[in-house]
């Protein structure tokens, strides 16, 4: 399947996601990029082609029975991190990777190393693509669209392969939260969907955080210093009275796996005025209530000490797709056989994060999260095994023969 090539055209455009732009699509990258993708499509006799204002891009490649299958979905997304430049990738190949160091950037001293990166040990002997040491990759998620397209090339060529109907869409925004906000899902008309957004091979999600942000307001009283005794309440330090209150082993420094935590994600402040700014995550939806209320409650401890300093805004973000997924346990065993059935061992694992998937289960399209096979995503050190993208690809034309079959 022709992933390489169209992996290596894609991360040459630039999207790169603005969470202050206030635009939709937030960069005008995105709709750019939207419009080549429709291009392809087109090329490739694609049917029920649409692209809106806000640079959501779907199509169908039409079934190719008469028998009664589901229609099914693949989504990935077109933007990149705010985190790191994706503006003039330059990507190379490291052929043959013998598990030793990789200079991405000698004038910089910039290394991709297994001592600092222990994971590159499991593609010794595989081909990898990494960058110049001056921008990120774009694997996350250009490699998740090139498998895609990739997969539904491959079916067109290879009629022989029943399968139902197929949606694909490619959205924005996903790296600023926004990616499933203005996502139609009457429109797109699957049953259900994957994402291809997911890490190393194998990797598969139908878990996440549910999450929230926090923004703690302080309201200091100033006065000249040299008469403040008394007198004087400054914001600043309150507000870090009230972040020593949070515990400091429930950080994302201090934990894993299943454990929630406590993110301060920004603060400023001057003696008149401060605030906190945090995201709260848990997988649990019990103990994700018990984070936000004893966010509130640290409230009330402050304002026992200093009356009506403290004030917070509380706002839900998403929720843990696992309770739009189990009554449709289906969708995942048949993630499971077809990684089986083309050589990939499943990870059955939770994301400790978020995903469009999450969004878009709660808006009635159950959609799980599958590998694109790209690692240390958002940063300078991302590379993706060419390996690790065909079979994803073949993954997505798996699921389509056993949905058919079943």
């Amino acid at each position: 399947m022709n992933v390489l090539n169209r992996f290596l055209d894609y991360i040459t455009w630039d999207t790169q996601s603005s969470e202050t732009s206030g635009e939709w699509p937030s960069t005008p990258g995105q709709m750019t990029f939207a419009k080549h993708l429709r291009e392809e499509l087109e090329q490739m006799g694609l049917t029920d082609i649409t692209l809106d204002e806000n640079a959501y891009l779907m199509a169908t490649l039409p079934a190719n029975t008469d028998k009664p299958i589901p229609t099914i979905g693949f989504i990935a997304h077109m933007d990149t991190s705010p985190d790191c430049s994706g503006k003039d990738v330059k990507a190379r190949i490291v052929e043959d990777y013998d598990g030793g160091d990789i200079t991405l950037n000698a004038a910089e001293g910039t290394v991709l190393s297994p001592a600092q990166f222990p994971e590159l040990r499991d593609y010794v002997g595989q081909r990898l693509i990494v960058t110049d040491g001056t921008t990120l990759l774009g694997a996350d998620d250009k490699a998740g669209i090139a498998e895609i397209l990739a997969a539904v090339e491959y079916l067109q060529q290879h009629p022989e392969i029943e399968h139902g109907t197929i949606r694909i869409a490619f959205n924005p925004d996903e790296e600023i939260g926004q990616g499933a906000h203005k996502f139609d899902v009457g429109l797109f008309g699957a049953e259900w969907g994957y994402t291809m957004d997911g890490g190393a091979v194998g990797e598969l999600e139908f878990e996440n955080f549910n999450a929230a942000s926090a923004r703690v307001l302080f309201k200091g009283l100033n006065v000249h210093p040299g008469y403040a005794k008394d007198k004087m309440v400054n914001a600043m330090l309150v507000a870090m009275r009230y972040a020593g209150l949070l515990p400091a082993d429930q950080t994302p420094a201090t934990t894993e796996g299943y454990e929630g935590f406590y993110h301060l994600v920004g603060m400023e402040g001057t003696v008149e005025q401060a605030s906190l700014t945090y995201i709260i995550r848990d997988h649990y939806r019990d103990r994700f209530e018990q984070r936000k209320a004893e966010m509130q409650r640290l409230v009330e401890v402050i304002n026992t000490d200093f009356p009506g300093c403290a004030t917070i805004e509380l706002k839900d973000q998403y929720y843990n797709m696992r309770e739009q997924i189990e009554p449709v346990m289906h969708v995942i065993d048949i993630a499971k056989q077809a990684m089986e059935e083309v050589g990939v061992a499943p990870k059955v694992q939770p994301i400790r994060g978020g995903t469009d998937g999450a969004q878009l289960s709660f808006k009635g399209l159950p959609c799980p999260n599958i590998f694109a096979g790209g690692l240390n995503f958002h940063g300078r050190y991302e590379f993706v095994p060419i390996e690790s993208m065909e079979k994803a690809a073949e993954v997505v034309v798996a699921i389509c023969r056993i949905v058919a079959a079943r």
